[in-house]
């Protein structure tokens, strides 16, 4: 009976300790790795990956998951974005002028300029794709009605973010916000739900 006994502790024995090892195993491994090929332009500028400075250009091996890009060189406006990693990506990093310097290098490197504005007008294209799923108010947009006028515009609650809008509401008579909301409503959108800024 004892050596059953001893038997049934040792195989328990090695079974939580194999346990303990696939745990730590899978545990420790960390999350799958995707490669990130990048293209930037302006070439030389510096591209951080959650704060870590990444080659410009080139490809990077980067953990699953998500993760902030950003793009920074003087004359240029800086860029940010979010970057979702669950397969194998390519990313453009363009910037976009904002000083004399940044004209400057613009004229001296055609090729990647046109190349820039062109990648502007597909992010403005996306972007506008965004807005009208997030907000179908647009199509109608701008309207007229008894005592009020609506229309879109830079929201308030989220100054400088473009995925976020303001529906502004300028009343031109006394019943201007009633009838506004009743338009609202029954054209099936929730008021609630809407950045309202109403103006005289």
């Amino acid at each position: 009976m004892d050596e059953n006994r001893r038997l049934f502790v040792l195989s328990g024995t090695v079974i939580v300790v194999a346990l303990v090892v696939l745990g730590g195993y899978l545990a420790f491994r960390g999350s799958p790795e995707h490669t990130l090929t990048v293209r930037s332009i302006p070439s030389d500028l510096t591209l951080t990956l959650d704060g870590r400075q990444i080659p410009a250009n080139g490809e990077i091996k980067v953990k699953e998951g998500t993760h902030t890009l950003t793009g920074e060189r003087r004359g240029f406006q800086s860029y940010t974005q979010t970057v979702q990693m669950t397969k194998d990506s390519r990313y453009k990093m363009y910037l976009f002028s904002n000083s004399a310097e940044g004209r400057a290098w613009e004229k001296s490197h055609p090729g990647e300029q046109l190349e820039a504005e062109s990648e502007a007008g597909r992010r403005f294209d996306e972007l506008n794709a965004r807005l009208q799923a997030k907000y179908p108010i647009l199509q109608e947009l701008p309207y007229i009605g008894p005592g009020f006028t609506v229309n879109q515009g830079i929201s308030q609650d989220h100054p400088g973010d473009p995925e976020y809008l303001a529906f502004y509401i300028k009343i031109t008579d006394s019943e201007g916000r009633k009838k506004a909301l009743e338009w609202l409503t029954g054209h099936g959108y929730k008021p609630e739900t809407l950045e309202l800024i109403y103006t005289k």
